[in-house]
């Protein structure tokens, strides 16, 4: 039984690594995650079942919980890979990129857009997800040079999603490099539960 440890990792990691070791194995298959928190662990279960896979099993011990997942079958739907956030410090912060580029002057744009990344990263002002929508698709499919930087932001436990009717437009539905595709009820979830919503483009 493969065996895959996400303790310590901030959401959306647990549910991120448990989907790629679901894809990894035969149906039938199982897996076993082990998780150090309940919130992980309500979060994995949550995106398990909703993919239609089997939760055989759930067990606590010794502050860690270990859950053990039967892989029923391949589906073609998408899940929202939403959080329940332990952290007490999180935010509140929901940004909106509707844009590849900042103003009218498209080179200066996409260096102010570069920049913005990079200031997250550096100071380490994170929002609690990202949603790119309209020709801000871009810049998670076709711009090369800030797909390392939102990469590094998921990495960090921002959550990373790109409109599914805007890669569909733009015909880059196989060409996302980082986060996963969502729809309406994302973007709606992201206004109506967060505090703050920052709206670029």
């Amino acid at each position: 039984m493969k065996e895959i440890n996400v303790k310590g990792l901030p959401c959306p990691q647990p549910i991120i690594k448990t989907k790629e070791a679901l894809e990894s194995i035969n149906i039938g298959e199982q897996i076993k995650v082990l998780l150090d928190n309940e919130t992980s662990l309500k979060n994995v279960q949550k995106f398990v079942s909703a993919q239609g896979h089997k939760i055989v099993s759930v067990e606590e011990k010794e502050n860690e919980y270990i859950i053990i997942i039967e892989k029923i079958g391949d589906t073609d739907k998408e899940v929202p890979i939403s959080c329940e956030i332990q952290n007490k410090e999180r935010k509140n912060i929901f940004v909106i990129i509707a844009t590849d580029s900042m103003g009218k002057e498209e080179k200066l744009g996409k260096i102010l857009m570069k920049a913005f990344f990079e200031t997250m990263l550096v100071h380490n002002l994170l929002p609690d997800r990202i949603f790119f929508m309209n020709t801000g698709v871009k810049l998670t499919t076709l711009e090369e040079e800030f797909i390392p930087l939102i990469k590094e932001l998921e990495k960090k436990g921002v959550e990373i999603y790109s409109c599914g009717t805007c890669l569909k437009y733009f015909q880059l539905e196989n060409q996302l490099k980082v986060g996963h595709r969502a729809g309406t009820d994302v973007y709606l979830e992201g206004i109506f539960y967060f505090k703050k919503t920052v709206w670029i483009g």
